[in-house]
């Protein structure tokens, strides 16, 4: 064992150990318990950024800390290899995305392996890789013949100038990214899968999911948005009925208006003779809202001139195109209530409509809509036959009484809409549908598979290859001409079945199911909550795809999940002569500190006085992300992971600070140097528990209570933090401890084992070297430290001695002694008496071993 810890020479000998013996290599195995850990995969950027080291070195933890617990672990990694980033890199570098990948998996997984994580690489693929999405290609044509998947035309963005379909994140202020021309909404076909069909499903199993944080469930409910409600008819003259759906049909009564979105058939009737309703309606698709914007914008609305017929009362409510109602939630159209719904009160208010109150408070307070609606539950009025009622008794009778008439009925809605996955990008998966010349619609034969996506292509950054080359989409279907779909698959889809391909990426179907039901569930899956809504009710909904075709037997596919928080870096910036700021990097920044540790100046390397943005997530555009392979060169992977798992709980943000990436450098360096010396003296008796002395027996007691918190820590509560806090205060106390005795050293080799043991999830390498150095063999074959309950058991205990309340000294007494006993001892200590001389005893309180406090006057 080398005198200085030098990670430089640990680190890539230790690897090449894991690699030669393939330490990380799993097999189905089923007389063994078997535990799969799982962290959300990489997108091949190009390096790896702090968020990613986080991520997947609290998997690498979790991971080897089960595998010391004998199970039989399976962490795997892959890349997340299709997408736009992948598309905007080739047109900036004047390449194809595929090269572009290729060269950053290669670099990307040679960072994660300098980082020392424990991966099953021979479970590696991308996704970009046609034995990737071949199956993925084919499980779509099952859906299809199931009748899970259709097309439909639906609203995307589109840039005239372009002549090409824009995602969401290429619209910039309402403008295409590119050219900056205002970008339109068009209607054009799109692919489905009918996620609705699981709604109650997908909603009822979030129950089951205890190992999930609340938060993340929380938000699924809310994406999925179940309601139950009444959905029912207001008939429009000469062209029939108008559907809306409601939840609050007590407020029935008081409906003045309805509101349709621009996309709606009544809308387009209407505008047909209209040209200025035509040009309000052509404004309002042209205007991308978002769901979550509907509370703040600016009310806008036309008047169609149509009249629908109120389905009890039989009065005639004029019908407005509103900016404000969305075609894709709901009808498309909606019961405008002003006086019960703030956002028709705002558009009623503007365009000067009736607010008709039918609500008022249950406690039989006063109502005033004289500036917002009544938006609460309460007793109806001004409604007729079900004055009176509440909420859940006119909800009853108005429904009953719309049934009656043909005119409603009670129904449940969802907020989730069907999962629309294509795109008209070039760079992903095929969708394998093709279309022959009389129109028809049909799934590539599994024979034809894949529809290989060509790699070879020039990027002119506005047309997808494969829509350029006519060729491309010529095929034939059954011997007749067809052309082949265009749009390739949202990457979502790659995304929410990889954790299943991983249980058999060799596999000739989607999956093996005895492999995968070996593994399945995931055990742990690790990754951040910007993913709560999206990927984890996808990836819930496959796996229920999966079951239902009969390749998996579980209903959900992650049984735990952590979701880690990010990682913020300090953020420097000066003003250029443009008026622009310049943001600078942390590592070229010169820092002054005050006495408190606050930055007082801060310059970079040419002079500039810098501005201090604060503590900010790291990104690219502040020029405020931490290189990791920087800080591995300079301190080695097992400080970066130790700073990484110490410096903040794994679901709370992290701030990075170099000097505690040092701190946590110098932690290891003394552990480094006690295992040496330790060592040096050779080898050491075991421990004899029942010749140690109480002193002996404290320090025991102090390593068996770390190895049950540690062990806790990081089996059920999952906070790494706390157990390597526990650990460093292990190390103070055993640096600290006499070693004079041959059970001293006793303790000592039991204790160094333990704390070696315990640190190597975390910092494998060094790890691996101390263990070794106390002649140990493999620490990734070996068993986490058992905490021994005897060794628990305190003989003594340390009692507080208080007079009024006022620390006067301490007591040592029996485990077992009685209050008497200890009563009578406090009173006999010499300090107690000297407080207490001439006064009179009043009251003695017990605590039982912990506190006596004597009460006199």
């Amino acid at each position: 064992m080398q005198e200085q810890y030098n990670p430089q020479d640990i680190e890539p000998k230790v690897q090449a150990h894991w690699e030669k013996n393939k330490t990380f290599v799993v097999t189905e195995n089923p007389n063994q318990e078997k535990f799969y850990c799982l962290s959300m995969f990489p997108y091949p950027s190009g390096r790896l950024h702090m968020g990613h080291v986080r991520n997947y070195t609290i998997g690498d933890v979790v991971s080897r800390f089960q595998r010391l617990q004998g199970k039989n672990v399976m962490q795997p990694i892959g890349w997340d290899a299709f997408g736009l980033p992948a598309e905007n890199a080739a047109v900036k570098n004047k390449t194809a995305p595929a090269p572009w990948t290729y060269e950053n998996i290669e670099y990307m997984k040679n960072q994660l392996k300098l980082l020392g994580f424990g991966y099953d690489w021979n479970r590696e693929f991308a996704t970009c890789r046609p034995e990737y999405y071949r199956w993925e290609q084919e499980f779509f044509t099952k859906l299809y013949e199931k009748g899970l998947v259709y097309k439909k035309t639906s609203s995307v963005n589109w840039c005239p100038n372009d002549q090409t379909v824009l995602a969401n994140e290429q619209v910039e202020n309402g403008c295409c990214w590119r050219c900056d021309t205002p970008v339109e909404q068009k209607e054009i076909p799109q692919w489905f899968i009918k996620i609705t069909d699981y709604a109650q499903e997908l909603l009822d199993d979030l129950d089951n999911l205890d190992g999930w944080p609340e938060m993340v469930k929380t938000m699924q409910r809310n994406w999925i948005g179940r309601s139950e409600g009444v959905e029912l008819k207001f008939h429009v003259q000469e062209h029939g009925d108008l559907e809306v759906y409601t939840t609050r049909p007590d407020t029935l009564m008081g409906v003045t208006y309805v509101g349709i979105a621009a996309g709606h058939p009544l809308a387009a009737a209407a505008a047909k003779n209209n040209a200025e309703l035509a040009s309000f309606i052509d404004e309002c698709r042209n205007t991308k809202v978002a769901e979550a914007e509907l509370a703040t914008m600016e009310k806008k609305g036309m008047d169609t001139g149509l009249k629908a017929v109120h389905p009890l009362n039989g009065r005639e409510v004029p019908v407005y195109v509103a900016n404000f109602v969305l075609m894709d939630y709901g009808t498309g159209a909606v019961m405008a209530v002003p006086a019960h719904d703030q956002r028709d009160f705002e558009f009623a208010t503007k365009y000067g409509l009736d607010i008709l109150p039918v609500i008022q408070p249950a406690d039989g307070s006063g109502l005033d809509i004289s500036e917002a609606a009544y938006t609460e539950k309460g007793l109806l009025f001004n409604s007729g036959e079900f004055d009176g009622m509440d909420f859940q008794q006119a909800l009853d009778a108005i429904a009953a009484k719309l049934e009656s008439e043909d005119k409603g009925r009670k129904t449940v809605n969802f907020r989730l809409r069907d999962w629309g996955v294509s795109r008209q990008r070039y760079w992903g998966a095929p969708i394998p549908m093709v279309t022959t010349e009389d129109g028809e619609v049909h799934p590539v034969p599994a024979d034809q598979l894949p529809v290989i996506l060509p790699e070879d292509v020039v990027m002119d950054g506005v047309t997808s290859p494969i829509k350029a080359d006519k060729s491309w989409a010529e095929t034939t279907w059954n011997g007749q001409p067809a052309l082949r779909e265009t749009d390739t698959f949202d990457t979502f889809m790659e995304s929410s079945w990889y954790y299943a391909r991983y249980c058999s990426p060799q596999a000739d179907q989607i999956i093996d199911p005895e492999k995968a039901n070996y593994w399945l569930p995931a055990d742990q899956y690790i990754g951040g909550i910007e993913h709560a809504c999206m990927h984890l009710l996808y990836s819930r909904f496959f796996h229920k795809l999966l079951r239902d075709a009969g390749y998996v037997t579980s209903n959900e596919p992650f049984k735990k999940l952590l979701c880690q928080g990010m990682v913020l870096a300090d953020a420097f910036s000066y003003t250029n002569e443009k008026g622009g700021k310049e943001w600078i990097a942390p590592t070229d920044v010169t820092i002054t500190r005050d006495g408190k540790g606050r930055i007082t100046t801060a310059t970079d390397p040419q002079g500039h006085e810098l501005e201090h943005a604060g503590m900010i997530k790291m990104s690219k555009s502040k020029n405020n992300g931490i290189d990791p392979q920087e800080m591995v060169n300079k301190y080695g992977a097992d400080t970066v992971r130790l700073f990484m798992m110490f410096a903040s709980p794994a679901d709370m943000t992290l701030e990075w600070q170099e000097s505690g990436v040092e701190g946590a450098n110098r932690f290891l360096k003394r552990v480094w140097k006690a295992v040496r010396e330790h060592t040096l003296k050779g080898a050491a008796t075991s421990v004899s528990p029942q010749t140690l002395n109480a002193d002996q027996k404290a320090l025991r007691r102090d390593v068996h209570k770390t190895i049950a918190k540690v062990t806790d820590d990081i089996d059920r509560r999952q906070t790494f933090n706390t157990a390597i806090a526990a650990i460093m205060e292990l190390m103070n106390k055993l640096t600290k401890a006499p070693q004079t005795e041959e059970q001293d050293r006793a303790i000592l080799d039991e204790a160094l084992r333990a704390v070696v043991v315990m640190l190597s999830p975390i910092t494998p390498h060094i790890c691996f070297e101390m263990w070794q150095a106390l002649g140990e063999s493999d620490i990734d074959h070996s068993s986490w430290p058992a905490f021994d309950q005897k060794a628990l058991v305190e003989d003594e205990k340390l009692i507080v001695l208080q007079v009024n309340g006022k620390l006067r000294g301490k007591l040592t007494v029996a485990a077992d002694a009685t209050k008497e006993e200890v009563e009578n001892l406090g009173l006999e200590d010499e300090n107690v008496k000297k407080f207490t001389d001439g006064l009179t005893i009043r009251k003695v309180i017990y605590v039982p071993g912990k506190l006596l406090n004597i009460v006199a006057n």
